[in-house]
């Protein structure tokens, strides 16, 4: 694996090597990210490219081979990025099914039953405290997200009766771009 350099407005930014879904790294927690500095600014930077890259929704640190509470999520192309530093969910609620893909895990989809709304607490890109609120599609990316920094893969959440699907050109919404 090789990582490939792009410049866009004289800011160099990387896309990185997404680790597969066996990776040992993907089944353990991150550790929280200690300060928000100019280091994990450009390791969010190289993840939102790589994101993009992939056709992606959403990416966690974990997945790019860094052990960190970091993740960083764009629902539609002309959605905001959000960048999340040890995030977690302080409220959730409703639920519903729906099929989930992972950048980690390509071509594969499965039903994964996830809370409709959440409230999540976390650090910005400038080390603040910030506090949002998620619904739908941006709420199941957060979720999806987060498992990623507690070690944990879509394909352990898959419902009962459910199962695991390889389509190898899934559509975009279908195959839920998350990562």
């Amino acid at each position: 694996m090789s990582i490939r350099s792009i410049s866009i407005n004289d800011c160099v930014m990387a896309v990185l090597p997404i680790l597969p879904a066996q990776h040992p790294m993907l089944g353990r927690v991150a550790a929280r990210v200690p300060k928000v500095d100019d280091s994990v600014r450009r390791l969010a930077n190289d993840m939102q490219e790589t994101m993009r890259s992939a056709s992606g929704v959403g990416l966690a640190a974990p997945q790019v081979g860094r052990p960190l509470r970091l993740i960083v999520c764009q629902e539609s192309e002309d959605a905001e990025t959000l960048t999340l530093f040890n995030p977690r969910i302080t409220r959730a609620s409703g639920s519903e099914v729906a099929d989930e893909a992972c950048l980690s895990l390509p071509g594969w989809s499965g039903p994964v039953e996830r809370y409709t709304k959440i409230r999540v607490k976390a650090l910005d890109e400038r080390g603040r405290a910030l506090s949002l609120a998620a619904e739908g599609f941006l709420a199941r990316i957060i979720q999806h997200e987060i498992d990623h920094l507690d070690g944990v893969m879509f394909t352990e959440r898959i419902v009962e009766g459910g199962e695991l699907q390889f389509a190898e050109a899934a559509p975009a919404e279908e195959a839920a771009a998350t990562a």
